[in-house]
């Protein structure tokens, strides 16, 4: 479920409709990062279903690049590369 969402999310063209909330999961951080190539839609989903489950029971709200860090699954320079392309397109 989480994987189809994020995968029609990623590949779906861009309609006037659905413009904004594409926009809005472009500049996601995992999102980002799979398209940089630092980590795989498996990974991804994989990071996602953690954070939905920690939330599910109370614990504290981990960002999805702290989860995919702890998991080996990218390292800290590929964390800062993400940041800075992040704040490179919401400059634009």
């Amino acid at each position: 479920m989480i994987k189809d969402v994020i995968w029609n999310a990623y590949r779906e063209p861009k309609r006037p409709e659905v413009e904004m909330k594409a926009e809005h999961v472009e500049l996601r951080f995992g999102i980002i990062a799979r398209e940089m190539g630092f980590i795989t839609a498996e990974q991804l989903v994989e990071a996602l279903k953690i954070q939905v489950m920690e939330e599910a029971e109370n614990k504290k709200h981990r960002q999805i690049g702290t989860i995919l860090l702890e998991k080996g699954f990218i390292n800290e320079k590929q964390i800062e590369e993400v940041v800075i392309n992040i704040m490179k397109r919401k400059s634009e």
